[in-house]
């Protein structure tokens, strides 16, 4: 990797590697007549160069936003509070102060947030190498090479070109890709969404619907061009297209639809209590219809550029922020794969100095082993599309596909 970049990589120990050759083509002579009839041997055209096979540790890559990258991995469910650990919840609380470096590593500074437990670290895909280029606030054109009107973000390469350098260092077997969301306007609409619950008592779905359906079809093209970004840098770096795999996901919500609230619309609870201040109208439009059509709209990328598609909609049922199958931990019944919130609350109201806004409602600790969970069980699928759902009262082993 580029001295300057700061993906995070896990090395498994290192397996006994296989020489890998590449078959050489056996160039045709042509045939043809002399003027005088006699037969002879024309020169044999020269044959196209064979790609270089890729070689090097097996890795698993993932590229992408924050729902990808880890963000929000620092915490085991939520606890309303300002002091301490937050009632165990905090995994940067080092017994005096929070230090998000211990979870984030150095993108905490750049506010990349790849976590010790993104998506590619907690899969189990048998990569010798696991390796996060994903960073929180990505755009597609964060994907794309920089030749082709890629953006640098937060002091880095696009990711497509960082790609390009993985791709001839690893013998890369699996992409997984995370993107459009920050397109369609995601942290807009939950600002918005949010603004209306606190200040102006009004609903905020019917302009968030506008705006979605008005940015879906540049956000999609967007997409689709990464895709096909991500194909251009592994053919130029000597592979063909079933010599790795490429998958699409789409995204989870993070809030419960209303019959599932565990705390009243009227009131502040909502917002100091339990991080989710959202009108009923508004949470039931954002659990089944917005996260469903973006959901559809991503399915159908996937389909058109021939990757695989794992749908994350459901992924998170039961266990959203405010969902009354859930509980906030406390002092004396901590942080729980069983119990907990698998999504991060809204750092507003009384739980504004826990952590760093851009970390609301995106998977948490026990989240990101879901997810990672979900990624190591399509692994297992060599072809199809899968929906991943979660098996309620059981931790991440309780995640199972479904087909699409």
């Amino acid at each position: 990797m580029p001295e300057n970049s700061s993906s995070i990589t896990r090395s498994a120990p290192r397996l006994h590697r296989r020489l890998l050759t590449a078959a050489l083509a056996l160039p045709l002579a042509a045939g043809g007549l002399m003027a005088g009839g006699l037969a002879a041997a024309a020169p044999a055209a020269a044959a196209p160069a064979p790609l270089a096979a890729p070689g090097g540790p097996t890795a698993s890559v993932t590229l992408g936003d924050s729902y990808i990258s880890g963000e929000a991995g620092r915490w085991t469910g939520n606890a309303a509070g300002t002091s301490g650990s937050r009632a165990g919840t905090d995994r940067a609380w080092n017994g005096s102060s929070a230090d998000p470096s211990r979870i984030y590593g150095p993108t905490a500074a750049s506010g990349c947030d790849r976590s010790d437990v993104a998506e590619v670290l907690s899969a189990s895909t048998g990569a010798q190498n696991e390796i996060n280029l994903a960073c929180s606030g990505a755009v597609t054109a964060n994907i794309f090479r920089a030749v082709n009107g890629g953006q640098t973000l937060k002091g880095e390469a696009p990711q497509a070109d960082q790609l390009a350098t993985v791709a001839r260092q690893n013998n890369v077997k699996l992409i997984t890709l995370s993107i459009g969301g920050n397109d369609l306007g995601f942290s807009g609409i939950i600002s918005n969404c949010v603004q209306d619950y606190l200040i102006w008592y009004s609903y905020c779905h019917d302009s968030a619907q506008s705006s979605i359906d008005s940015k879906m079809p540049t956000a999609m093209a967007g997409v689709g061009k990464a895709i096909d970004e991500i194909r251009a840098v592994m053919a130029d770096a000597g592979y063909a297209q079933g010599d790795y795999r490429l998958v699409l996901q789409s995204y989870p919500s993070p809030i419960p639809r209303s019959a599932e609230m565990r705390y009243p619309e009227s009131g502040w609870t909502r917002s100091n209590t339990g991080g989710c201040p959202f009108w009923d109208g508004d949470a039931d439009w954002a659990r089944d219809s917005m996260v469903p059509q973006i959901s559809k709209s991503l399915a159908t990328v996937a389909a058109s550029k021939g990757a695989q598609f794992l749908d994350l909609s459901d992924m998170l049922q039961g266990r959203e922020v405010c969902s009354t199958a859930t509980r906030q931990p406390t002092a004396t019944a901590g942080p729980s794969a069983t119990t907990s919130e698998w999504a991060r609350f809204l750092d507003g109201g009384l739980n504004t100095t826990q952590g760093v806004l851009q970390e609301s409602m995106h998977p948490n600790y026990y989240g990101q082993q879901a997810l990672g969970r979900c990624l190591t069980l399509l692994w297992g699928q060599s072809s199809g599309d899968y929906a991943c759902r979660n098996t309620a009262g059981q931790d991440a082993s309780g995640m199972y596909l479904t087909a699409r």
